[in-house]
């Protein structure tokens, strides 16, 4: 049996639009919303790819937007990740999405991602996403969590990212924080944390030379930052 939501993680539903974490996701969406109207307007439709996304995030929009905008979204995950059929506005594809290849240039109005660069793996494989995101629309909003943000996202504990790396692994086998459960083993702690790699503002203006790297704050601290073009 899964045990009660925590305060942290109500804090985050994205399924509840009224919690915290739904408020200030819909605040982030403005500039990507302009894109789209903008996009609209000159095209009569809309074809986005999220890179590593998912149906639910995009709950977030109101009720009839997708349809209003004649949207089209193409959600990329690994295979095996995510089995679903395609269905209304959303297709569904199987990849890396460091290395959609097979898509050809500018393929799409916009690429989107959200909070999924931090997980792809190492720089060189983060270079890689950004190429591609770059690569497959003229048009994108890729957003990542700022490394200098007080409160780790993923945790949802304050400082826990800037501790070294035995102390995390030590946390994660103590209590579940955040959105990771606890640790059965050192091995799982470790594999947990090395699945995570926040970036700054420079490591963002690095990746995706050309946009506009905007900060969300939250009470005056940069908490996020999106590339957009």
């Amino acid at each position: 049996m899964n045990s009660a939501p925590t305060p942290k993680r109500r804090l985050t539903n994205y399924d509840n639009k009224n919690s915290l974490g739904s408020r200030l996701r819909a605040k982030r969406l403005a500039p990507l919303l302009a894109l789209i109207d903008d996009v609209h307007r000159q095209k009569g439709q809309v074809h986005l790819i999220d890179m590593g996304g998912t149906p639910n995030y995009w709950n977030i929009l109101p009720e009839g937007y997708l349809a209003e905008r004649n949207m089209t979204i193409t959600l990329v995950n690994l295979p095996g990740s995510v089995k679903q059929q395609d269905e209304g506005h959303f297709r569904f594809l199987e990849g890396d999405a460091c290395n959609l290849n097979a898509l050809p240039d500018q393929s799409y109005d916009i690429v989107h991602s959200n909070s999924v660069i931090e997980h792809v793996g190492d720089w060189s494989r983060r270079v890689a996403f950004a190429n591609e995101a770059l690569r497959l629309a003229p048009h994108c909003f890729v957003q990542t969590p700022n490394f200098w943000f007080p409160v780790e996202p993923h945790y949802m504990t304050p400082f826990i990212h800037w501790l070294p790396k035995p102390t995390q692994v030590w946390w994660l086998m103590q209590m579940r924080l955040g959105h990771m459960e606890k640790a059965k083993t050192v091995d799982e702690a470790v594999l947990t944390i090395e699945s995570i790699h926040l970036l700054n503002r420079k490591m963002m203006e690095t990746l995706f030379p050309g946009t506009r790297i905007w900060t969300e704050r939250v009470l005056g601290l940069p908490k996020s930052f999106v590339a957009i073009r």
